[in-house]
């Protein structure tokens, strides 16, 4: 076979699994917009189709108008962007701290840390909401972003470390001759050059925040205080489920976690493949 008919089946397979990898992973998405607008009367008498004979908005209008969505909408950007910022502060400070920092019990500390990523989260539901209950953390928000902030900031210090790792130390040497104090040379040196690494770190955190269902819907039983994705067992009822309103709701719950990224993806490649090569 010539050298330029292998590289044109190589390159064939190359786009052609890419395309199929695409298709797999946008269909669901592309199926949860369809039915979002697809009328009720439509959604079981057309059966399968790409598109309805007749679209609407109206199940996005009753979510926003005429349910509770938009509370559940707020409590999850609240509890998401409170467990991120958390998440990002210590993460930073505690990955700072290994990189650069020996001291005594560092391997234990280590291992204590992954070995907290170990345990299936269900196991801790209930030791978590009896610790919970006495301090009247339960149906609080700010009980959320405590167990979120708990359970991602090992992943999240791990992350920053691999990142301060890659930042050479001559930097915080230079600076201390220049008179800069260890916390000021972080701070203005270290820090601004970790933003690839904060960036992936708040926007890993903030979709798994987001997402979480098994803790908002054990800890939460109040209405006022219920995320989205506990906000969207509302729209199953005893006989029946409203698909279109839920697939709306999922459309809109879609938007923060785009977003998100959108803003951070200057800095999230960076940030991903800190620390991956050495020398």
């Amino acid at each position: 076979m010539a050298p330029a008919l292998r590289r044109g089946s190589y390159w064939t397979l190359h786009y052609g699994l890419l395309a199929i990898y695409l298709f797999v992973a946008l269909f669901p998405l592309f199926w949860l917009l369809k039915v979002s607008v697809t009328p009720n009367d439509l959604l079981y008498s057309e059966g399968i189709r790409l598109w309805p004979s007749r679209a609407t908005l109206e199940h996005f209008r009753f979510v926003l108008a005429h349910s509770d969505f938009p509370l559940f909408f707020r409590n999850s950007v609240i509890v998401s962007a409170g467990t991120a910022i958390a998440v990002a502060i210590i993460a930073s400070l505690s990955g700072y701290a290994m990189s650069r920092f020996q001291f005594r019990g560092k391997f234990w500390f280590i291992g204590l840390m992954l070995i907290t990523q170990m345990f299936p989260l269900v196991m801790l539901v209930a030791p978590i909401f009896k610790m919970f209950s006495p301090l009247g953390l339960t149906n609080s928000l700010t009980g959320l972003i405590i167990v979120y902030t708990a359970f991602n900031v090992p992943f999240a210090t791990f992350l920053m470390q691999s990142f301060f790792d890659g930042i050479p130390k001559e930097l915080e040497e230079a600076a201390s001759i220049d008179g800069a104090s260890r916390f000021r040379a972080f701070r203005q040196i270290i820090l601004p050059l970790t933003l690839p690494g904060i960036a992936a770190t708040l926007g890993f955190v903030f979709t798994a925040a987001w997402s979480e269902l098994l803790f908002a819907l054990m800890l939460i039983s109040k209405t006022d205080a219920s995320t989205f994705p506990v906000g969207l067992l509302s729209f199953v009822s005893k006989f029946s489920v409203d698909f279109g309103q839920m697939m709306a709701a999922g459309v809109l719950a879609l938007i923060p976690a785009c977003l998100s990224f959108l803003l951070i993806q200057r800095y999230l490649v960076q940030g991903l493949t800190a620390g991956a090569v050495k020398g």
